[in-house]
């Protein structure tokens, strides 16, 4: 296989380009050489995907038997647009990191791969879109909606795209099990969203690597979320971050209500937390059918904390400094009970 990588020297675009090179693929990557190092054994390029002089002197690095987007997280779909039509005489196929907001119905629904999207045309600018009163539908999901429309009028059925909820491990980003593998460490009592049987379905980011690369050598097509099949509670998600770090901090389950009344923000403050009732239920069967394979959420908490105990250093990305509650606010609420 010879494919180009869009992205490839941060979280899960280094996790493609680290798995293909291991595979024995010709690897090309296209990134702006800002965000991270390039992985030993791709052929680097450097430039920006926005300008079409860059893309047109990608092209020329060309043909590939696919390309896989992981760069477009924070582009408007002209953009997208942009890519795919100056790249579409180069590659047999395309498959991209798409995102579970282009749902209509998300968080609020339960979801299939066939459940309906966002409209929004692949030509929109960074504009298009809102956000709703309550957080849903998001502007973040009619771009990404868009930016699929995109890819699909330039690839047609060539297209496969990949639908996450959260992608945790190793080289994470957001700081979402960073930082409660650093509450943890720390000790003592610490707040908890009850109830503590609540499945979350975050998928590791090697898990994610790997299918999107079966894809690419594949001739599916379509869309597949790509959520852990079995999940696991909020429960022994807290148990293995303090196995992991082999802490004697003990869990408080406080109820949802009483955390709302303290201003407690969902998804960031306490990450993963989320009220919704279609957030954690979305059904990964057809991409489990075409070959997802899930680790154990217990050996992503231990290889995360391996890595970030062991200095572990994730790009500079302002979403960081959004996860966490702070620790006067914890106690305050620790206090109330």
């Amino acid at each position: 296989m010879r494919i180009l990588l869009l992205g490839g020297t941060w979280f899960l675009g280094k996790a493609i380009a680290e798995q293909a090179v291991e595979r024995g693929w010709q690897v090309t990557t296209f990134n702006r050489g800002r965000s991270g190092q390039d992985v030993a054994g791709v052929e680097p390029v450097h430039g920006d995907r926005t300008v079409q002089a860059d893309l047109r002197e990608l092209a020329g690095h060309g043909p590939w038997d696919a390309v896989i987007d992981t760069s477009s997280s924070e582009l408007a779909p002209r953009d997208v647009l942009l890519a795919t039509m100056t790249l579409c005489d180069q590659a047999r196929r395309w498959v991209h990191l798409s995102t579970v907001s282009v749902y209509e119905g998300w968080p609020h629904q339960a979801l299939t791969d066939a459940s309906p999207l966002l409209e929004c045309p692949p030509d929109a600018d960074e504009a298009y879109g809102f956000t709703g009163e309550d957080g849903s539908p998001t502007k973040y999901g009619f771009q990404k909606a868009g930016g699929e429309r995109a890819v699909t009028e330039a690839f047609g059925n060539s297209a496969v795209f990949l639908r996450p909820g959260v992608i945790l491990g190793p080289g994470e980003y957001v700081g979402r099990l960073p930082w409660w593998l650093e509450r943890v460490k720390r000790g003592g009592r610490f707040v908890v969203p009850a109830p503590a049987k609540q499945r979350i379905q975050p998928v590791d980011v090697r898990d994610v690597a790997q299918f999107a690369l079966d894809q690419a050598a594949s001739t599916t097509t379509g869309g597949y979320n790509v959520t852990h099949p079995q999940g696991t509670s909020f429960e022994e998600f807290l148990s293995g971050c303090l196995a992991a770090t082999d802490s004697t901090a003990t869990p408080v389950w406080v109820d949802p209500e009483v955390l709302k009344e303290h201003g407690v923000a969902q998804w960031t403050e306490l990450p993963l937390w989320r009220t919704h009732a279609g957030v954690w239920a979305v059904d990964s069967s057809r991409a489990v059918a075409a070959g997802l394979n899930c680790r154990p959420i217990a050996k992503t908490i231990r290889d995360t904390w391996r890595w970030w105990a062991a200095d572990g250093r994730p790009v500079d990305h302002p979403r960081w400094a959004e996860h966490g509650i702070a620790p006067e606010k914890e106690a305050k609420i620790l206090a109330s009970l």
